[in-house]
């Protein structure tokens, strides 16, 4: 079992460590894909506390985010979405009830983990540059840096590049800080940031309104949702998914938990994700997965227990009932480039895990990985790499 459950500041801290990544796609897939946002919310919410009851210590949830990005990208239809989120549960089911991701992971070589734990730390810190500087996806579409603040500049000078150098600044002061942890802090001053510069679009109509989800408020997807979300979404997004999501992050929590961890394996991974997704299929929600970026977000800003699980997915849980589907209103309030502070910080921790490799041959191997990742995509760095690093096993090729 993982570590008792603490409920503490620390906790509270870190589970606020992930919004970067979790929100920018979760609003994107609301507004352009259709998505209803109380049941994918609310399966967010439900997906962090079974992961964090059955684990027994902190774990994220995330976007898929090959699927979450394309979808946004092309403003896929809500039942192609829908539809690759219920192939990838029976596809992670399968893995991982047959123990095939077992035999997986006992054949990935350590320098293909660490291959991908930075090529992932590295796309969050560019990510995190984008959402400061204005240029993320979310922000394109929207024509605004800060799509959700009534001031775009302060002078000269973008206003999110003020927010973001303040909330870096902010975090490097109070990262090692116990009593004001950074995450908590940085948060709190992004949100009254919003309520005094926001648009506050949708707050003027926000109301307890507490009631459950609809089940399937999308309906059934068709054939040929299915057809295409397989060849388009699942096939891109699965080499991803078992390397980072399944793989990487059961290496990363066997690094931060030691014994603690003993419950996350690959096998378990891989059955959360399916239940999570047939839960957010069910709901109308998006693809989730887990992920090594958001464990090392996570840990960064202080979670350490389930208690950061069952403290966001509580809080998730509780505005979609509560709220409906008005939840997005708050979420307005917080500016991207606060996000984009989480992302940096998060990414830097888990690129930093290359740090233990010594062999030339793995190093190259990552780094290889790293270049495949940025010029095409982490599940194509992740195939390359696994065929390089036995192929650079032979005692004929030097480095």
């Amino acid at each position: 079992m993982g570590y008792p459950i603490r409920f503490n500041r620390l906790e509270f801290a870190g589970s606020l460590g992930d919004l970067g990544t979790l929100l920018p796609l979760a609003i994107g897939m609301t507004l352009i894909n259709g998505l209803n946002p109380v049941g994918l919310f609310l399966a967010v919410g439900l997906f962090y506390i079974m992961s964090g009851l059955y684990l027994g210590v902190t774990s994220p949830v995330q976007p898929m985010k090959v699927i979450g990005a394309y979808a946004v990208a092309t403003a896929m239809s809500a039942h192609q979405v829908l539809a690759s989120g219920l192939l990838m549960s029976l596809l992670l089911l399968v893995l991982g009830a047959t123990g095939a991701i077992t035999v997986i992971g006992r054949y990935t070589p350590n320098a293909v983990v660490r291959g991908v734990q930075l090529s992932t730390g590295t796309l969050l810190m560019s990510q995190g540059v984008k959402l400061i500087l204005g240029t993320a996806k979310l922000q394109i579409l929207r024509q605004a840096a800060e799509p959700y603040l009534v001031v775009q500049h302060l002078g000269p000078v973008p206003i999110g590049i003020i927010i973001g150098c303040v909330g870096f600044v902010l975090t490097l002061l109070l990262l090692e800080n116990r009593k004001l942890p950074a995450g908590l802090v940085v948060v709190a001053a992004g949100l009254v940031v919003g309520l005094a510069l926001g648009t506050r679009e949708g707050l003027n109509e926000l109301r307890l309104n507490f009631q459950l989800p609809e089940l399937l408020p999308l309906g059934f997807p068709r054939q040929v949702d299915f057809t295409f979300a397989f060849l388009a979404l699942v096939l891109p997004q699965m080499p991803m998914t078992i390397g980072n999501a399944v793989i990487a992050d059961a290496d990363l929590s066997r690094q931060y938990f030691g014994e603690h961890s003993r419950r996350v394996t690959e096998r378990a991974l891989c059955i959360l994700m399916a239940l999570g997704n047939m839960i957010s299929f069910v709901l109308g929600g998006m693809p989730l997965c887990t992920g090594a970026g958001g464990l090392a977000a996570h840990f960064r800003f202080g979670a350490r227990t389930a208690g950061s699980n069952l403290i966001i997915g509580a809080l998730f849980c509780l505005l979609s009932l509560a709220f409906g589907e008005y939840i997005l209103a708050l979420l307005y309030l917080l500016p991207m480039a606060i996000l984009g502070v989480l992302l940096l910080f998060a990414g830097s921790q888990l690129a930093l895990t290359i740090i233990d490799i010594q062999a030339r041959k793995e190093l190259f191997v990552a780094l290889a990985m790293l270049g495949i990742t940025l010029a095409t995509n982490l599940a194509v760095g992740f195939l390359v790499g696994f065929v390089l690093a036995y192929i650079l096993k032979s005692d004929r090729l030097k480095i």
